[in-house]
């Protein structure tokens, strides 16, 4: 698998790419013109190999941003700090702030139509509902809004519950110039896109995710869908929003449960692909824990550019955008085998990533210094690293078995090869290395 290809050799940038057609489909080899950044290589019997380090987009920029080097207490002032998804005619901005919900101006401009569907849940909704209506209308009377009030937690993220939000779209008649707009966590967000994506054949939407786990991960990049009893997130759409409104004060009122859930996250970024970030977080999970202001807008701004970084190169999951799903194909047969909600989405992909570093481990593929490191972080910030008991191998392995990176009946994995920020998406290991991993963790 990690052989060289004999096809061709081209060199492009982010920005501006040009590629030679290789002799045949199967033989390929792509390289970025950094050094640092992918190889992409294949042979003609298996599946690809995709190794990234540190990979930076010149597409990709943020305003008002800190550099890694300044004081994380540093005030900041009112303006939004913009991070930049370049995807063409399909960019988007994602404010990041505190107080952006009391700035309409911020909302207004990416409101098509004169009619708004707010998808909310019954938690975020009595909270924040009312606040978002203003921001809305506020020296906009032509706009009209209405919402729908979904039940709050994973094991609702499913086609009857998004059905509720069809009916109501259909039972305002609202047309193909209104604008959906998803406020609350990951669930609604997901949910709220999906809808967005299928009503109508499209219509517009807007994202104001208000759970660390939606901030820093699930409100970008236009991943959109709902659950099956099966499997998790297998029945949905790339569909990218308007814009994404991350107002910090809204995790004001976010249970410290789920705000431990969305570090998992934000750890994620600096294992697959940015060692630096990784270090400060080390640094500053105290600070994040105890939700200093200035530490959680850094970590969400910098998980927002890493994302959108790797959206830009590779929107729909082609190969580089896999790589941030590191533990989540252990964490998905969590949460299918042990049951929707009984754990939040960042435990399981906590327990997931312990899992797949071990593997790593096991494949001789990292030291044990960041097995020690990652172990480390995951329990400072209160996060589980071993799997519910009652999960089984054959539970595991029954799960992954229709997880959507399996390919030619191959599962691919998300596994840490080399120095600290570096990953690899591959078929190509030894199967008793996950063999061994999951008994390692299940009792049987």
């Amino acid at each position: 698998m990690a052989s060289t290809a004999n096809a061709l050799s081209p060199s492009l940038s982010a920005a501006n790419s040009s590629i030679s057609k290789p002799k045949t489909l199967h033989d390929f080899y792509l390289r970025f013109k950094n050094p640092n950044a992918i190889s992409l290589r294949s042979k003609r019997v298996g599946l690809p190999v995709l190794r990234l380090s540190g990979i930076t987009s010149p597409r990709v920029s943020a305003s008002s941003a800190q550099l890694m080097h300044q004081s994380v207490g540093e005030a900041s002032s009112r303006a939004p700090t913009i991070v930049e998804v370049d995807l063409g005619n399909r960019s988007y901005p994602i404010y990041i702030g505190s107080g952006l919900l009391d700035q309409p101006e911020l909302l207004q401009r990416h409101v098509h139509g004169k009619r708004v569907l707010v998808v909310t849940n019954n938690t975020v909704g009595p909270l924040y509902l009312d606040k978002v209506v203003d921001a809305l209308t506020r020296g906009n009377p032509n706009v009209s809004v209405e919402s729908v009030i979904l039940p709050d937690g994973e094991k609702y993220k499913n086609m009857e519950t998004l059905m509720k939000v069809f009916d109501k779209a259909i039972e305002l008649r609202l047309d193909r110039r209104c604008t959906f707009v998803a406020l609350g966590g990951g669930v609604i967000g997901d949910m709220c896109g999906f809808a967005a994506a299928a009503f109508l054949r499209g219509v517009n939407f807007i994202q104001i995710p208000t759970t660390v786990m939606a901030q820093v991960d699930s409100s970008v990049g236009g991943k959109t869908g709902i659950n099956h009893t099966l499997g998790k997130n297998l029945i949905g759409a790339f569909y990218q929003p308007q814009c994404v409104l991350i107002d910090t004060d809204t995790l004001n009122t976010l249970p410290d449960r789920e705000l431990a859930s969305g570090l998992a996250e934000v750890i994620k970024y600096g294992l697959i692909r940015d060692a630096k970030f990784f270090e400060w977080q080390e640094k500053n999970m105290p600070k994040l824990m105890a939700r200093d202001p200035s530490a959680m807008a850094y970590a969400i701004k910098r998980s927002c550019e890493n994302k959108a970084e790797v959206v830009s190169l590779d929107e729909k999951e082609g190969g580089l955008r896999a790589t941030l799903n590191l533990g989540h194909t252990f964490g998905h047969a969590i949460e299918t085998g042990f049951g929707y909600g009984q754990w939040l989405h960042g435990e399981a992909v906590a327990a997931g990533t312990v899992m797949a570093v071990d593997m790593s481990y096991r494949l001789g593929w990292i030291d044990d210094s960041i097995v020690k490191r990652i172990h480390n972080i995951l329990q400072q910030a209160k996060l589980p690293t071993t799997p519910p008991e009652t999960m089984t191998v054959e539970m595991f392995k029954s799960v992954m078995a229709v997880d959507k990176k399996v390919a030619d009946g191959l599962l691919r994995l998300i596994l840490l090869k080399g120095p600290l920020g570096n990953c690899v998406f591959s078929g190509d290991y030894d199967g008793k290395a996950l063999d061994d991993t999951l008994h390692a963790f299940c009792k049987s």
